[in-house]
């Protein structure tokens, strides 16, 4: 059966959303956040990416009853065979059934923990470039705004074991959002690990070896067993913040050097077997796919497109 083409993937309606249709009043920094994810185009991926190495997570918000913005977090199932227990967004790899990257989202946050299809009960914001998942994934990230508060998670408790939320903004803190928690007051609410990036030589021999930065947030959970917010997931989160609130986090995200996603994404392509291999198997030539030293300043790009939505407001 032949592969639907893969830009088909990468088309999505324009949402409309009225803000005064939500639940409970938003902040007016809420109501600033969500215009600008609204607001946000990624821009058309510039390869045509193996449909079979492509996954989506949904990034569902909901407005708190103080107005804040939250987002939907899930505990993986302890008997799942990669990352079991881990704090995660809901996801997984597109289906063949699956007509946008966005259908594949919904649909892993409706098998996962019910959440509707329905798109007037959880419209679509925007959807953001793609990030890599450990030289395994490419994996895109679809933000929606849950508008109907009388929704109950259905949890498959073969691959859910809970559901929580945490604050959209304290993935820009150093601060913890839970100040009384003597769990929080003896960690640091966020830390970081610098790891070895497998690809950072490919370019030239003798290159300094790279690094990618790893970021971890508390949950405030952590006494219960829940996992902090690591790796893939909050890089994530710390982009859909960054877009929504208009601000640079406390931190420095990227460690020096870092190679950009996409720049992940293509030395993925160009050197993995099992990208190779889907590409061929897909009718694409991996032997086509281009240096990845083009697209060092690619995280520069996606900079200045953020500050461009900023000045629209």
């Amino acid at each position: 059966m032949a592969h639907k083409h893969q830009s088909d993937l990468y088309k999505f309606h324009r949402p409309r959303i009225n803000l005064r249709e939500t639940p409970n009043p938003l902040k007016e920094e809420s109501k600033a956040c969500l215009r600008r994810l609204a607001l946000y185009r990624s821009k058309p991926p510039k390869l045509k990416f193996p449909r079979s190495r492509c996954a989506a997570v949904l990034v569902a918000l909901f407005v708190g009853r103080m107005g804040d913005l939250y987002v939907v977090l899930s505990r993986r199932s302890a008997s799942l065979r990669s990352f079991p227990g881990d704090t995660s967004l809901p996801g997984g790899k597109v289906e063949p059934q699956d007509r946008t990257i966005e259908d594949t989202a919904r649909r892993e946050a409706f098998e996962e923990i019910g959440l509707p299809m329905d798109r007037h009960k959880a419209p679509l914001l925007c959807v953001l470039e793609p990030f890599m998942a450990r030289d395994q994934l490419i994996v895109t990230p679809v933000v929606v705004l849950i508008l109907d508060n009388t929704l109950r998670p259905i949890l498959n408790r073969s691959e859910v074991t809970s559901l929580f939320s945490h604050p959209l903004a304290a993935f820009l803190s150093s601060e913890s959002p839970f100040p009384h928690d003597p769990e929080t007051t003896e960690l640091p609410y966020h830390s970081y690990d610098d790891i070895n990036w497998r690809w950072g030589r490919y370019s030239q021999s003798g290159e300094k070896e790279r690094k990618i930065r790893m970021h971890r947030f508390l949950t405030g959970r952590e006494a219960g067993g829940v996992k902090p917010v690591f790796g893939l997931t909050a890089a994530i989160l710390i982009e859909v913040a960054t877009i929504g609130y208009a601000q640079e986090p406390e931190f420095e995200v990227e460690a020096p050097d870092q190679p950009s996603q996409f720049e992940r994404i293509v030395c993925a392509m160009k050197y993995t077997e099992h990208f190779r291999e889907a590409q061929r198997e897909e009718g694409l030539d991996p032997d086509k796919v281009p240096d990845p030293a083009k697209f060092r300043d690619h995280s520069r790009r996606r900079s200045n497109r953020r500050r461009r939505i900023r000045s629209r407001l």
